[in-house]
């Protein structure tokens, strides 16, 4: 009934190439800033933002940065990098990007350099109302207190 065969070794030359690695970028932005402009003070927002962008092409987020004008050269943006564990930076807009970097131009250009992708998600960013500020609020401003902002 059929003959058995042995697929041990097609299974191996099949290998499934690695997912593609993401590091993620929000930025940091302090809770002052809530009501001129919420989405950059909620960085988990941003994060959720990339990580669906991330999911939604198969891809890996491996490290998550949250940073304000943060130089093009500092080494937390190449460590992983430079030890070949990351592919692609992804920040939710390019707005973010100019919050989260001190030069997004001299940032790009050093990715460019190192052979490394930088995009953008593109999608539009929430619009906050008062019930969804105060939750980033109480989020932000309680975690010591045990609130994890669900």
């Amino acid at each position: 009934m059929g003959d058995a065969r042995d697929h041990s070794d097609l299974a191996a030359s099949e290998e499934c190439p690695p997912p593609v690695r993401v590091t993620a970028i929000a930025s940091l932005t302090p809770l002052e800033e809530l009501d001129v402009d919420p989405f950059l003070v909620d960085s988990r927002s941003q994060y959720a933002m990339c990580a669906r962008w991330a999911a939604e092409r198969g891809y890996v987020v491996t490290r998550e940065l949250l940073v304000r004008g943060l130089r093009p050269d500092h080494c937390a943006l190449w460590t992983d990098v430079e030890a070949g564990l990351v592919d692609v930076f992804v920040a939710p807009s390019r707005r973010v990007l100019e919050r989260a970097l001190a030069s997004v131009d001299e940032f790009t250009a050093e990715c460019a350099r190192r052979g490394v992708r930088v995009e953008t998600v593109g999608h539009a960013e929430p619009s906050y109302n008062a019930e969804m500020k105060a939750h980033v609020h109480r989020r932000l401003s309680m975690p010591t207190a045990g609130y994890d902002g669900r």
